[in-house]
Parts: C-alpha cells; sequence; structure tokens
C-alpha cells in the first residue's frame, strides 16, 4: 500500500487515542522503525495488557481454537491468550504477513471484536501492524475486505522524534552526538540484497553492542559491530566519527585550517566521514540564492573551494562526492557555488603548485 499521507512517532499516541479507541488500526511502515514499540507504549497509557499476536506464526484455529462437544453440540474454544475477562489491547503484529486463511481469521474479530460465541470485553481495543512490500519485507496482498475494516495510518522514521526518545532511555552518548549531527542516517531504505540496513531498531542494537564492550573497544571490534548493525555507508561514517571523538579531529578545525584532511590509508573511514560532515556543513550554511550570502557565508565558499582542492589531491572519489547529486538526480549544493567551484579550480590548483 502506498501512503498518501505518512506521520512521525510523535503523533502516533494522539492518533490512536482517537481511532483505535472506536474502530480497529492498521500501522503501516518500514522495518525497524518502532511500530510495535509504539502500540506497547499506547497501551500502558491506558492501562490496558498488550497481547501481542504474531500474524507469521499462525494458524487459523490459532484464532477460532479447537471445537469441544457441550450439549451434544460443537462449540469453538478460543484460546486463552485471547479469551479473557478484562479489558485489553490486541495487538496483530505482522497481520499482512500472515496467510490468507489466517487474514480470513481475523475479519470477525476485527470487525465485530468476537470469535466465535467469545467477545472482546468492552474497553477492548484492536490495532493491526506490518510492513510495506516496498521494503522487500515479507507481505502479502490483503483482500479488500479487511482493508475496509481498518483504519490506516502510514509511519515514516523521524530523527527528532528518536532522539528525544532516546536521550532518556540510555542510548549510547556516541550515536545521540553521530545522529544530531546526521539526522539523515537514522535510517535507510532496505536493500534489495541480503545486508544489514540502519533503522531506529539497529542503532539501539549497535547502542547495546557499545554499552556491552564498554570503554575498551578497540577500533577492529567496532568495525565489526557497526558494520553488523548499520548500512554500509553509515557504518563507515560512525567509525570515522568515533575515531575523531578519540582523537578530537573535526571538520571544524579542518575550516579554520587548524587541521588538514587525513591521508593514511587507515583513515579512509575518517576522510569519509569528514568529507560527508563538510557537505553536510556546506549545504547548511551556503544559501541558495547568492544573492543572500553573508560576508561569513563568502569566506566559507572561499574555503570550501581551497578544501576541494586539497581533498581531491587525496582522492577524487571523495571529492566528488562532497558535490554530488542527490540520489534523484538533484543538486544538494547551491547551483552558484558548483558553478563558482568549477570556474575557480584550475586557479586554486596552480596556486598550489
Amino acid at each position: 500500500m502506498q501512503p498518501a499521507v505518512t506521520v512521525t512517532p510523535a503523533r502516533i499516541p494522539e492518533l490512536l487515542l482517537g481511532l483505535a479507541t472506536v474502530r480497529p488500526v492498521f500501522l503501516w511502515g518500514a522495518p525497524g522503525i518502532g511500530k510495535s514499540s509504539l502500540v506497547r507504549d499506547f497501551a500502558e497509557s491506558l492501562g490496558l495488557e498488550c497481547v501481542s499476536l504474531l500474524g507469521t506464526q499462525l494458524a487459523p484455529e490459532d484464532l477460532i481454537g479447537v471445537p469441544q462437544i457441550r450439549d451434544g453440540r460443537s462449540v469453538f474454544c478460543p484460546p486463552e491468550a485471547i479469551a479473557r475477562d478484562e479489558p485489553y489491547c490486541l495487538f496483530l503484529d505482522e497481520l499482512n504477513a500472515s496467510t490468507p486463511d489466517v487474514q480470513k481469521a481475523f475479519y470477525s474479530l476485527i470487525l465485530d471484536r468476537r470469535i466465535g460465541s467469545y467477545e472482546l470485553p468492552q474497553g477492548s481495543i484492536v490495532i493491526g501492524a506490518g510492513n510495506r512490500a516496498t521494503d522487500n519485507a515479507l507481505a502479502r496482498p490483503m483482500a479488500s475486505a479487511l482493508i475496509n475494516r481498518l483504519t490506516h495510518v502510514h509511519l515514516q522514521a523521524s530523527a527528532k522524534d528518536w532522539l528525544l526518545w532516546a536521550a532518556s532511555n540510555g542510548i549510547h552518548p556516541w550515536i545521540l552526538d553521530h545522529l544530531t549531527d546526521r539526522p539523515d542516517h537514522l535510517w535507510s531504505k532496505p536493500p534489495k540484497t541480503e545486508e544489514p540496513f540502519s533503522t531506529p531498531r539497529s542503532w539501539h542494537m549497535l547502542s547495546d553492542a557499545l554499552h556491552s564492550f564498554g570503554p575498551g573497544l578497540d577500533e577492529d571490534t567496532l568495525k565489526v559491530v557497526a558494520h553488523g548493525t548499520l548500512s554500509p555507508a553509515h557504518a563507515v561514517a560512525f567509525c570515522g566519527y568515533v575515531k575523531i571523538v578519540r582523537h578530537a579531529y573535526g571538520i571544524d578545525a579542518i575550516l579554520k585550517g587548524d587541521a588538514s584532511w587525513p591521508r593514511g590509508l587507515g583513515d579512509r573511514d575518517l576522510l569519509y566521514y569528514l568529507a560527508e560532515a563538510f557537505r553536510g556543513r556546506l549545504v547548511k550554511e551556503l544559501p541558495a540564492d547568492k544573492q543572500h550570502v553573508s560576508a561569513t557565508g563568502r569566506q566559507t565558499a572561499y574555503r570550501a573551494k581551497a578544501l576541494l582542492v586539497q581533498l581531491a589531491e587525496i582522492s577524487v572519489e571523495v571529492a566528488q562526492a562532497v558535490i554530488a547529486d542527490d540520489a534523484d538526480g538533484q543538486p544538494v549544493l547551491p547551483a552558484w557555488f558548483l558553478v563558482e567551484a568549477a570556474r575557480d579550480m584550475p586557479r586554486l590548483v596552480e596556486a598550489r603548485r
């Protein structure tokens, strides 16, 4: 299902309070962005126990129950997890990954709030969640009858929301500081190949590993755990950031002329990170319209062109990455700066000789 409107995690409690208390809701979103945690936290805020059923691990009889003979008639007895006397939150996780037969078994539970003769207690809520087919996750088509029984909410990752949560939930300070500088690294699109990719969940996993190893974590082990949890590009950037933290080496020192680009082969991850930070700084400080450039901005632009020349002497590939277009082929840096850089580059190269 393609989203027409998306919301960030901060809006979910408000939306669920107005929607889930009157009708079943389905949360759509990429893997690892916190759908399950949001549902559990919402249920807790209402004082309801959250009962999770994982769609991929269910058979129809797990919902309908098994028949028993009572007074000469067969009666289906729903499982104990569902058949409760007190109101609760029924969370149907990975609902759209379940088989068609299981999805059909959910129909009456979702629409009529009953299974056989058992009816959910008054005050219970039903929330489903699942990934999208475009996320390369297990997702089966949902029948129109089931889609029409749910209110659909599309969730997107939000670095601002996650960082607010992370600051009070023990996430490692290296991760907090890094994602504050690079919020675009919180989430990456799931790859078509079998490799790790960045999500709020994977950053949480990396945080747990950093806490586990402690301050004695060596560089090689850091690379193992970073590349084992994050997308390759984000892992390289994070390892470069950690090297900066440990060596007090940053982009500010390079911009001021107090330090130069690292040239050692062993510092290539650091070079990539600094180049990314350099690109981000230029995006932040250079306005789209040259007429709005301040005196400080002009100095930054002049210094940036010289630094691009120095960077190209070390790695043309890394220098090109600084000025490259985005994934959609759109320029990231202001057009006027790119034109000036192309015009002044020969003169700056000659001045270096």
